[in-house]
């Protein structure tokens, strides 16, 4: 085939667009056979497919029609089943004739109908016989290039590389056969045929002639097939031709599996002659929002051979139960129009009315989904109904208002969006439709299942990305209540959003307009829908004016969104800002077009949401934002089976075999939601942090708390709200009721509550917090009664009197401790205890308790900085480092003999001073980018030598051994370089496997972290090793807790041990070690579990939201290579003791000193050990000197510390010459993550550059970048180096500030305006001032783009 595209004209009728209301690209007329090239041609949008309409249906009667669900109606037949089925793998191996009604297609298999034929091929061996599914993020999936201009003109059948799948199957064709009949008693009606959803293209033939065709893969595509059927009583054949790719598919790119076939329900529908063919019913409030109406327009059509005259449309209300399908007549609130004059045939006419429901309906919100059935008839002149129809509706109203200050909550005058007059916010999810077994066909089931999840977890709003979803999720969506963004199917991002993009070209302007106007006149009447979108990344060009001149035509009673043009629509939006960015733009200053949505935000790769409680502190603390929706709800993987074990597990992008591309590996792995939608640990998170409640502390010591009702109509009702008290993590009082003035809090309202517990009484000695409970009280659709629909926990105290000192606990046991040194090994042994010091890596060898083994040799704790990196990790690149610096494998050397000291008290004090460094460093080469079914993490790869002067750490520990047994471990850790970031730093060890059962003192029982923890509450918590995590598709870096007192494990014959933190620590517990994760792709591949891998740690990295635009965890959230002081005892748990009471020591052993070697050279000295004397000496000086203040070693030399009550135990650093003292990168507010990292300004190359993220999505402006100096200077001015490869991202005009502390900043010291020139800018401030931290912010770009880059930037400073 060498033609690319045609403009189907010859012999057919097209309709343009809005002519008489109809859509451009529609052809009319009865043609013999297709040309071939419909699937080529994107002028032309269908043949014979019938203009769009809302989803309704019609019915015999009045009691079918009060049920408003298809399946309801006597005219309407489900053509879902098995289907006979013929695979292509290119249109010229299709079987051409198949359409004819005396073919043979008996020896066809047999195919369920609707599911995409790629999953129903997939075979056990991996040779799948309906073709492969393939994931693609941005890319089409067949041969294209996104530089050329009018490059789609090259078509669908361009041949790939060699190693894509569309290589070898170019485009697939599935040809579809089935016979259906067509009820008697549909004698006299119109039949349709009606396909939901097929993906990409199809042809319809019925009984061997050609009806026509449709190429928008999500909307109704409905046909009048009745001049095509048999004779009454005969059987009928339907044969539908479904291509995988057509011009179509430029427009349908979506990050998502590709996956082609009949996925929607297929059904026939009656309907009589003279018909109600479209219905449109918008609701409206009086400025009281208590009066409402229903304006009706509805499209009356007369196919019949005669004129008409003297029908009458009339209109009744049924008001349905909440969250019920069960409804009742409203008596007296009708409505009527009449047809004034007479209709031809063929002819049509929109009959208006208004219906007045006065005060006599309650509002429509996902707070309380009120729905309404309207019901109507169509009657001729002698009073006989002709049709019986109807549709939900939902008395609510949508604005964009200028508010006022004096009536805003928050006192600020904006621009606002208010849903029934109050400024509601959106909390939400995007939401592709998958299912693991059917690809992309969202059973009802699933569809109802995820919406009790949704409201489970708090979640009120959906963004239906990127494409109309399937009609009963609307229905679903209008009962339970969930606001919906509803977006047109579209999605180009394959050519960018330049001069290339489609929406530019001419020859698409037809498909972009339809898509849209299919999605709104088919959903228009949902109550659930509150906003529109005109698509997804499909660029900024004209024919997106037009597609919203087009619904504002049709509906202006919501606003329409388009996050590519902001300009263009009535609302703002973006995609994965930072926190900072949000945190300047919700007070309503930015350029920006408010009310915001943020249509995408914190990115749910594997292990995710970090900072979800800081975007809606900013969120809910203005009105300029309305709210955002996380991307996204589920992963998307499919279920597949190994080949070799016979496994299933979830595969995603690459995982169908070495062709498989093109492919963007995990990318579609972003679910709050695992693939089979049981929760991720995130989901735990979502749902506290969208909770439509606030608990806050007035006074604890009176039991005062505030609670604050986020809700904007509905009181606190319908919860039983409680009150427990734990002690030390353990409930002592439950369920205790409230006491307070108001019982049922009203909307948006406070008020103070005692809890009425007795302070004085509290056990000094103890800890103790209080959780407040809001309980389901009585069973509702998604929740039994006594759910947890929201919760608080509160600290109402910590232990006034300390725990008794470990060094006192342990006297108590008499026993001598007995030591035993050899070359190799130092050994202690006890009463019911022995524990080994290897001599050469300075750590616990091995480790037993009352005969059981608690460590085998070798598995002791040990300095540990590794963790299977997370999709966020690897997002910013924060793994690169770990692989370079061969932090997966530190090998650890006692730089000198052990210090061994024996306390009168009978234990002994041992101290070694380690080194760890990796064997060897490798290269990170993992790639989502076109992976293997095999591409995983490797260690392998790119191996080379680490240097005495490459990265490690030096750890001065000091153990004390108790004659009880205890060991506690006193650590400061320090490395050699300070600006590294580290997944943890702390300790990991290995115990054998029987060691599984889990419990700790700490937040939990969900994995948290330090940015992902609000969720999770400080409690004494249970779990066993291996089931108590959740486990990611992609094994990564999971487990964690936080702030953790402590924790202890035992095996099933009662051994246990415990560890005890000396303040909190981090802890994770897991059948597998963190390499073991690393080198898996999938769960099934994690070996089995060779013991217990317990981490405990003094500070683990953060999640963020980098693995797409959010950034990195924020500084105080991520383990960085400075100092730490980090303690905890190991100590048996005997028989009849539990692990609760035994934790209830505080460390007593010696802490050694920290040693903190800044940038600039400074030295600075500190100990946890309060009142006592630190004591140095400079270059093996003899002279001691008592530390007061911090040394200055910037020509480096060797600093010796030690108490100066314990001369004994001495510790010393070298440090070389600070030569020079550069810039450093603290933030940035957005960086493009192959490339363009901030970093780049200060490492001295010219040719590398910040540029700010375009790929995945593009950040608007404002743009910063925070310069850490490393002290405090005298700042005279800057110079800064545009980027040299190119002009996009020239910055204009800029603002620079100052700090002291890199978090305050006030106003700017300096704006000015660069020249749009390459070369290097020097830039003088008109006075110095002094500060340590200075931010480059840049206001907007040359050329009016939303790019920023620089290639340098430096400070001019004395």
């Amino acid at each position: 085939m060498k033609k690319t595209y045609l403009l189907l004209l010859t012999g057919l009728i097209c309709s343009s667009a809005w002519a008489d209301g109809t859509l451009g690209g529609y052809f009319y007329n009865q043609q013999a056979a297709p040309t071939g090239w419909e699937w080529q041609s994107p002028d032309s949008v269908a043949v014979n497919k019938q203009q769009p309409h809302a989803w309704f249906f019609s019915f015999r009667n009045v009691e079918e029609a009060r049920k408003v669900l298809p399946e309801n109606s006597s005219y309407w037949k489900s053509l879902d089943g098995l289907w006979k089925f013929h695979w292509a793998p290119n249109p010229d191996k299709r079987p051409k004739d198949f359409y004819r009604t005396d073919y043979d297609v008996s020896q066809w298999d047999d195919i369920k109908v609707p599911m995409n034929w790629n999953l129903a091929g997939l075979q056990k061996d991996g040779n799948n016989k309906y073709g492969d599914p393939l994931y693609s993020n941005q890319r089409v999936i067949f041969q294209h290039s996104w530089q050329p201009m009018n490059d789609w003109k090259g078509g669908v059948m361009r041949t790939p590389p060699a190693n894509w799948m569309t290589y070898r199957n170019r485009n697939e064709v599935g040809s579809y056969r089935r016979t259906f009949s067509v009820p008697a008693d549909w004698k006299g009606q119109q039949i349709y045929l009606n396909f939901d959803g097929v993906d990409s293209f199809f042809y319809l033939y019925i009984n061997g002639k050609y009806v026509g065709f449709s190429k928008n893969s999500r909307n109704l595509a409905e046909f009048d097939i009745t001049p095509y059927l048999n004779k009454e009583g005969e059987e009928n054949t339907v044969a539908v031709e479904v291509y995988r790719h057509s011009d179509g598919s430029f427009l349908e790119s979506q990050d998502m599996f590709r996956l082609p076939g009949i996925f929607r329900t297929v059904a026939l529908v009656a309907k009589p002659q003279v018909q109600v063919r479209d219905i449109k019913a918008i609701p409206d409030l009086d400025e009281t929002y208590s009066h409402a109406t229903l304006h009706i327009s509805a499209q009356l059509q007369n196919l019949s051979k005669k004129a008409i005259k003297g029908y009458t449309l009339q209109y009744s209300l049924y008001a349905n139960r909440l969250y019920s399908d069960d409804n009742d007549l409203m008596e007296g609130v009708t409505a009527s129009t009449p047809l004034v004059g007479k209709l031809n045939s063929k002819g049509e006419i929109v009959l208006e009315t208004t219906l007045d429901a006065a005060n006599k309906v309650k509002l429509w919100s996902a707070e309380a989904p009120y729905r309404y059935t309207l019901v109507g008839e169509l009657k001729d002149a002698k009073g006989r109904t002709v049709q019986t129809f109807s549709t939900i509706v939902g008395f609510r109203k949508v604005e964009i208002k200028e508010t006022p200050a004096e009536k805003d909550e928050f006192g600020l005058a904006g621009r606002y969006y208010y849903l029934n007059g109050q400024p509601i916010k959106l909390k939400g999810v995007n939401r592709h439709e998958n299912n693991t077994l059917l690809g992309h066909t969202a059973t009802r089931e699933q569809m109802e299942n995820e919406i009790f999840l949704m409201k489970r977890g708090n979640i009120n709003h959906v963004r239906n990305c990127h494409y109309p979803d399937a009609p009963y999720w609307y229905y679903l969506c209008d009962k339970y209540g969930i606001y919906l963004e509803d977006e047109a199917n579209l999605e180009s991002h394959e050519y960018y959003y330049g001069k290339q993009s489609l929406s530019h070209v001419p020859e698409f302007r037809n498909a972009h307009i339809a898509r849209n106007m299919e999605m709104v006149h088919a959903t228009v009447n949902h109550p659930s829908v509150v906003i529109w979108s005109l698509g997804n990344e499909a660029g900024p060009g004209k024919t997106f004016v037009d597609c919203y001149n087009a619904i504002k035509a049709y509906d202006t009673s919501r606003p329409v969104q388009y996050e590519r043009n902001n300009d263009i629509v009535d609302m703002g939006s973006n995609q994965y800002p930072s926190i900072a960015w949000v945190q300047g733009a919700v007070q309503g200053k930015y350029k920006l077009k408010y009310p915001f949505h943020i249509s995408e935000y914190a990115h749910s790769m594997g292990n995710a949401c970090g900072n979800l409680i800081d975007y809606w502190d900013a969120i809910e603390s203005t009105n300029f934002f309305m709210g955002g929706a996380i991307w996204d709800w589920v992963d998307q993987a499919l279920n597949k089976q190994d080949p070799v074990t016979g496994q299933t597990y979830w595969a995603y992008g690459g995982d169908f075999g070495k062709d498989n591309k093109p492919n963007d590996g995990m990318f579609c792995m972003n679910g709050v939601m695992r693939p089979d939608l049981s929760p991720k640990a995130q989901y735990f998170e979502v749902k506290k942090v969208y909770q439509n409640v606030g608990v806050k502390v007035v006074d604890l010591k009176q039991g005062r708390i505030e609670i604050f009702n986020k809700n904007y109509f509905e009181p606190l009702k319908g919860y039983q709200i409680v009150w427990s008290l734990y002690k030390d993590g353990v409930c002592v009082e439950s369920n205790r009721p409230l006491m307070g003035a108001k019982n049922i809090l009203g909307p948006r309202e406070r008020q103070e509550y005692v809890l009425n517990y007795d302070y004085s009484q509290l056990d000094p000695a103890s800890e103790y917090f209080v959780k407040v409970q809001f309980l389901q009280g009585k069973d509702m659709p998604w929740a039994k009664k006594g759910y947890v629909q929201m919760e608080e926990q509160l600290r109402v105290k910590g232990a006034d009197v300390k725990a008794p000192a470990i060094k006192k606990v342990a006297a108590t046991n008499k026993a001598a401790v007995k030591m035993n040194k050899t070359a190799e090994a130092l050994t202690f042994s006890g009463n019911g205890f022995n524990v080994s010091f290897d001599l050469q890596s300075g750590a616990i060898n091995t480790l037993a308790y009352n005969g059981n083994t608690i460590v085998e040799a070798g598995n002791g704790p040990k300095l540990d900085a590794f963790r299977a990196p997370t999709d966020n990790d690897a997002g910013i690149g924060f793994h690169n480092e770990w692989f370079k610096n061969g932090l997966y494998d530190l090998q650890h050397k006692a730089l000198n003999a052990p210090t061994v000291v024996k306390k009168a008290d009978g234990s002994y004090q041992v101290s070694f001073t380690v080194e760890s460094q990796g064997r060897e460093g490798c290269q990170q080469v993992y790639s989502d980018r076109d992976r293997d079914p095999e591409t995983i993490y490797t260690f392998d790869k790119g191996k080379h030598a680490l240097t005495a002067d490459d990265f490690k750490f030096t750890t001065n520990q000091i153990y004390t051994i108790y004659p009880d047994g205890s060991i506690e471990l006193q650590s400061a850790i320090s490395a050699n370089r300070s600006n590294v970031v580290l997944p943890r730093i702390g300790y990991a060890m290995k115990l054998p496997k029987a060691f599984s059962q889990f419990q700790y003192y700490g937040r939990g029982p969900v994995n948290n972290y330090a940015d992902r923890k609000t969720g999770q509450f400080i409690e004494l918590h249970h779990g066993e090793v291996g089931k108590q995590d959740i486990i990611l598709p992609k094994p990564q870096a999971m487990g964690n807790r936080e702030e953790v007192r402590w924790c202890a494990l035992s095996n099933n014959a009662g051994a246990s041990v415990a560890f005890v933190a000396d303040s909190v620590m981090s802890v994770s517990a897991l059948p597998w070690s963190q390499q073991q994760m690393t080198t898996a792709a999938h769960i099934y591949q994690l070996p089995a579990s060779d013991g217990t891998y317990l981490h405990l740690d003094a500070k683990v990295t953060g999640l963020g939201g980098a693995s797409c635009g959010q950034g990195g965890p924020f500084i105080e959230d991520q383990a960085r290579s400075t100092n730490y002081n980090f303690g905890f005892v190991i100590r048996p748990v005997a028989a009849g003791q539990q692990p609760a009471d035994v934790a209830k020591v505080t460390l007593s052993g010696e802490q050694p000193i920290s040693i903190e070697h800044s940038r600039t050279g400074v030295v600075t000295l500190s100990s946890p050990a309060k009142g006592r004397t630190i004591m140095y000496a400079l270059n093996g000086s003899k002279k001691a000197t008592a530390y007061t203040a911090p040394v200055n070693m910037r020509a480096g030399g060797t600093i010796t510390t030690w108490y100066k009550d314990n001369p004994s135990m001495k510790t010393s650093m070298r440090y070389d010459k600070v030569e020079s003292v550069p810039l450093q990168v603290v933030f940035a507010s957005s960086e493009e993550p192959n490339g363009g990292s901030a970093a780049n300004m200060v490492d001295g190359d010219p040719a590398t550059m910040w540029h700010t993220m375009y790929s995945i999505t593009l950040a608007k402006y404002p743009h910063w970048v925070d310069f850490d100096a490393a002290e405090q200077k005298v700042m005279k001015g800057f110079t800064f180096l545009p980027r040299q490869s190119g002009t996009n991202g020239w910055v204009k005009d800029y603002e620079i500030y100052v700090s002291q502390d890199g978090k305050n900043w006030g106003e700017p010291i300096h704006k000015g305006t660069f020249a749009a020139k390459a070369e290097l800018k020097r830039v003088m401030f008109s006075k110095p001032v002094k500060a340590r931290y200075i931010r480059f912010r840049a206001l907007n770009e040359q050329g009016g783009q939303d790019f920023a880059s620089g290639a340098e930037f430096s400070l001019i400073a004395e």
